[in-house]
């Protein structure tokens, strides 16, 4: 199977909402009147991002995800995307479920692939992606990270930890019954963006970003490009970590124990979460409850922004929390 073959049987799909489609030098894209591009790249990487036995299904569905989190994050309407892809050789039995999911996802969210590229080296998924966001009486309405005031709520959706939790059991310096492991592995491998909460959020949230390389790392963009400072309930976003609730109905006493700390450091630290982290004033706490209710996502208020600089952790009791949580970098 030739590169033009591969991409006419996996990859070329009809042009909706794009002027012109896979198929040509350039795709061309029409946004809606009063509206605004957002756009977004981001790269996966075979033995850096993912792990070779990850299944291609959840392989094309993430790749795709961690992009539409980065619209989410901008309060952005996804609207299509391109794909470079880089493979060791031409396999129909894991490009039929890669692309199956990846246009699973993007079908799910009226999000089509316009364009790309296709080479053969070590397997490397980068797609760019683009969305719409509108302009209402000259003012952009995306979400950005600058916007966050003193006296905000900070807010988390979703769960913490959990992708963090199944990487550790992969490493195999933990071991959780099968359940637990499952549910935490889906969330590695196969997240889900919160779009329909970042649309939900426009002109109510101040500041916003999604949660790619753990909670406290991203939190720091947010307060370094707002000029703020802020503090974080620490067990309140430990309580976040989904695994915490199953583990020790399904553990039998003789099982280790995974101690206060290990929860809270996979909540602050751990990565590979694509929710959303935002802001918002008091007085919009139930304008945020409407919007939490109505894209189904789940919101949790975990701490406050300072006008003090500087990130401040405590726990249930208002006590001081040693801050020793190194979220991902690359290149660290």
């Amino acid at each position: 199977m030739g590169e033009f073959d591969l991409i006419e049987r996996y990859f070329k799909h009809p042009a909706g909402r794009a002027v012109l489609g896979v198929g040509d030098d350039c795709a061309l894209l029409q946004p809606a009147p009063g509206t605004q591009l957002a756009i977004s790249c981001d790269m996966l990487v075979e033995g850096r991002h993912f792990l070779s036995t990850t299944d291609p299904f959840r392989l094309g569905h993430k790749a795709l995800a961690v992009n539409l989190s980065d619209l989410a994050a901008c309060g952005a309407r996804p609207l299509a995307f391109t794909l470079a892809l880089a493979l060791p050789r031409a396999d129909d039995a894991w490009l039929a479920p890669f692309s199956q999911g990846l246009f699973a996802l993007a079908g799910a969210h009226d999000c089509e692939l316009v364009g790309g590229d296709t080479t053969q080296g070590p397997l490397n998924i980068c797609i760019t992606v683009f969305g719409e966001v509108p302009v209402l009486a000259g003012r952009s309405q995306a979400l950005l990270r600058s916007g966050a005031r003193a006296g905000d709520d900070l807010y988390v959706s979703g769960t913490l930890g959990d992708a963090r939790l199944a990487l550790e059991v992969f490493r195999g310096t933990l071991s959780v019954p099968a359940p637990i492991f499952d549910a935490a592995r889906l969330r590695l491998e196969q997240p889900t963006p919160r779009v329909a909460l970042g649309l939900a959020l426009r002109g109510i949230a101040t500041a916003a970003i999604d949660v790619s390389d753990g909670l406290l790392g991203d939190l720091g963009h947010v307060l370094q490009q707002s000029g703020v400072g802020a503090t974080v309930d620490a067990d309140i976003a430990a309580d976040l970590v989904a695994a915490r609730t199953g583990y020790p109905e399904a553990c039998g006493p003789a099982d280790t124990a995974i101690l206060p700390a290990q929860w809270r450091s996979w909540a602050l630290a751990g990565g590979d979460d694509y929710e959303l982290l935002f802001t918002a004033p008091p007085a919009a706490r139930s304008a945020v409850a409407t919007a939490a209710r109505t894209s189904q996502t789940p919101v949790t208020r975990i701490g406050r922004i300072d006008q003090a600089p500087g990130l401040r952790l405590v726990d249930g009791q208002g006590q001081a929390v040693p801050d020793s949580y190194t979220s991902f970098d690359h290149f660290r």
